[in-house]
């Protein structure tokens, strides 16, 4: 049941992701790229979660979390300066 649910919050973020790439197409905002490609590492994210115990690498699923989560703050502080 837990992967079922990882794999649908997965999808909802690869929706959204998918949500602002066509956002991009229409404005070609850099802030609706960058969104995009956050929500698809946190999509990344959850995959890598239900990976069987991943040994001394497990801390290392987090990281396309922390990527996504730095590239969003990096995006809006470019579009608010």
């Amino acid at each position: 049941m837990i992967a079922f649910l990882s794999g649908m919050v997965a999808m909802g973020f690869l929706v959204a992701a998918l949500l602002f790439f066509r956002f991009w197409r229409k404005t070609r905002d850099a802030l609706f790229i960058a969104f995009g490609v956050a929500f698809c590492l946190f999509a990344l994210n959850e995959g890598l979660e239900l990976l069987p115990d991943l040994g001394h690498a497990g801390s290392l699923a987090f990281l396309p979390r922390l990527l996504g989560f730095c590239l969003l703050i990096v995006a809006i502080l470019a579009k608010n300066l």
